[in-house]
């Protein structure tokens, strides 16, 4: 990334489940949705959405090889992304096991997010 604009951050979580893809979208969807960029076109090139670059940074606590990276890429609508995981976020405990919500246990999956966008 040549130009390093905004930085959004947020975190997401699967009370049941134990998906942590399901997690990690909800990260992304709570870094992104109550921000809006709108001179973002006036300073890409040729003001064009899809020449934005947008780096996803993902703490996971666990399954990091179950995560899911094309589905974790499709969160962003426009641009080249690209997606990094690391060891982080948090395991605790739901408190409930819930067979009908297919809980392998009674744990939580918390997984913290990072979008960096730029061009």
């Amino acid at each position: 990334m040549e130009k390093l604009m905004f930085i959004q951050t947020g975190f997401g979580v699967d009370v049941h489940g134990q998906d942590v893809t399901k997690a990690a979208i909800r990260a992304i969807v709570n870094a992104i949705h109550t921000n809006s960029m709108p001179g973002i076109t006036d300073v890409l090139p040729n003001h064009d959405l899809n020449k934005m670059k947008v780096n996803i940074k993902l703490a996971v606590p666990c399954d990091k090889d179950k995560l899911d990276i094309e589905k974790v890429k499709a969160t962003i609508p426009y641009g080249t992304v690209t997606v990094e995981v690391m060891d982080g976020g948090m395991l605790t405990r739901s408190g409930i096991f819930l067979e009908d919500k297919e809980d392998k246990n009674d744990l939580m999956y918390i997984v913290n997010a990072s979008i960096e966008t730029g061009y």
